[in-house]
C-alpha cells in the first residue's frame, strides 16, 4: 500500500503513534487508502533481532514484555545472524516483526515477501565499514581491484561495498565478491582467505578490537545505513495496536539511549555475549530516534533498489513506497 505525506516536516513521533491507533489530534500526516478496522489482540508478538540496534536494547530492558503482558500478549524473541534470514522468517510467518539495515528489505521485496516498513532509526553511516587486516598491503579502496572481498549478500554492508567501490572509481565487477555469512567471513578474514571484509557492528567493532582490523572506508559520504523496522503486512494490518505499542516502547528506549550512552553497552554486552569494550565501540555508532518513513527515506531506499537491479543482484525493479505501511484507522 502507498501513502502520501503533507507537511512532512511537522511529523512527530507522537502524531505518528496516535495515527496508528486511529486517534485524531490534528496530526499533520495524511494517510491515503487506510481501512477502518476494529482493534484485535493476538496471543503473541514474535520479534526477530540481531546483535545490534535498538531491539537488542529493548529486549534487555524488558519494558515491552511487561507492557504487553498486561494485555495478555507474550513476547517471543529470536536472534538472527543478519537481515535476509530474518525477513524470510517474517515472510513464512515464523516471526511477526524485526529490524534490518537498508539492503535486506530490497532483496525481500524483490522476492515477493510479505513485508512492510513500519519505521526507521536515523542514519548511522559509521556503523559499518570495509576493513582489512592490520598488516595488509592494501592501503586504500582502489587497491582492492582484482582482490577477494567478503560480504553477506543482501545485507546492509552489501550496499556499502557497492558505494565505496564507486567512490573509489571501481565497479562491483572489478573485485572478486565472496558472499559469506558474518561468522564464515570472520574466519576467512582471520586466515587471510579473503583480502577485505564489508561488515557492520558489532562484528565490525569486534574485528577492530580483537584483530586490530584497519578501516578502508565506512559509510560516511557513501551510505545512510538506516535501521528499519518491518512486519508482515498481514500482522501489521490485523494488530495495529500491538505495532503502536512496540514503536512506543522503542521510542522510550531510544530516548533513554540518547541520555545514557555510557549505559547502553552495559545492557547489551551480557545479552549478546560480547566483551564490553567491543560493545562500547559499537554502541557509540548507534543512532536513536524511531520515526515514520518520510519521502526522503523512501527516496534513499529507492536508490538502493535501483542500484541492485542495475547490478542484477535482484531479479526485478521494485517500488519501495509500495510496502510502506498505511496504518488502519480504528472506528
Amino acid at each position: 500500500m502507498s501513502f502520501k505525506f503533507k507537511n512532512i516536516k511537522n511529523v512527530t513521533l507522537k502524531n505518528w503513534v496516535l495515527v496508528l491507533v486511529g486517534i485524531s489530534l490534528g496530526s499533520s500526516v495524511a494517510f491515503s487508502g487506510a481501512n477502518a478496522q476494529t482493534i484485535q489482540t493476538p496471543k503473541e508478538l514474535r520479534i526477530g533481532y540481531q546483535k545490534y540496534g535498538t531491539l537488542i536494547l529493548l529486549k534487555a530492558k524488558g519494558s515491552l514484555d511487561k507492557r504487553l503482558a498486561e494485555k495478555g500478549v507474550t513476547v517471543k524473541w529470536t536472534e538472527f545472524a543478519f537481515g535476509p534470514p530474518l525477513l524470510e522468517a517474517i515472510n513464512v510467518n515464523s516471526i511477526d516483526v524485526g529490524s534490518t539495515g537498508e539492503s535486506p528489505p530490497i532483496f525481500a521485496q524483490a522476492a515477493g515477501a510479505d513485508i512492510v516498513y513500519i519505521g526507521n532509526e536515523p542514519p548511522a553511516p559509521k556503523g559499518e565499514g570495509l576493513i582489512v587486516l592490520k598488516d595488509s598491503p592494501i592501503k586504500k579502496v582502489a587497491d582492492l581491484k582484482g582482490r577477494k572481498v567478503a560480504v553477506a549478500k543482501g545485507s546492509n554492508a552489501n550496499y556499502l561495498l557497492v558505494k565505496v567501490l564507486e567512490n573509489a572509481g571501481l565497479k562491483y565487477t572489478d573485485i572478486d565478491v565472496v558472499y559469506l555469512t558474518p561468522a564464515d567471513a570472520r574466519s576467512a578474514f582471520e586466515t587471510k582467505a579473503i583480502d577485505a571484509w564489508a561488515i557492520w557492528d558489532p562484528f565490525y567493532s569486534a574485528a577492530e578490537k580483537q584483530l586490530s582490523a584497519r578501516l578502508l572506508a565506512d559509510g560516511t559520504n557513501a551510505v545512510s545505513n538506516y535501521q528499519f523496522y518491518l512486519s508482515s503486512g498481514s500482522y501489521a494490518n490485523k494488530y495495529p495496536e500491538i505495532i503502536n505499542i512496540l514503536l512506543d516502547e522503542i521510542n522510550k528506549v531510544d530516548q533513554w539511549g540518547k541520555r545514557n550512552t555510557d549505559e547502553v553497552a552495559k545492557f547489551i554486552a551480557p545479552l549478546i555475549g560480547i566483551e564490553l569494550p567491543t560493545v562500547e565501540l559499537a554502541a557509540q555508532r548507534l543512532s536513536y530516534g524511531v520515526k515514520p518513513l518520510t519521502p526522503t527515506v523512501l527516496e534513499s531506499q529507492q536508490k538502493i533498489a535501483d542500484k541492485f537491479f542495475e547490478l542484477k543482484l535482484v531479479p526485478k525493479l521494485v517500488q519501495v513506497k509500495d510496502i510502506a505501511w498505511t496504518p488502519p484507522i480504528k472506528k
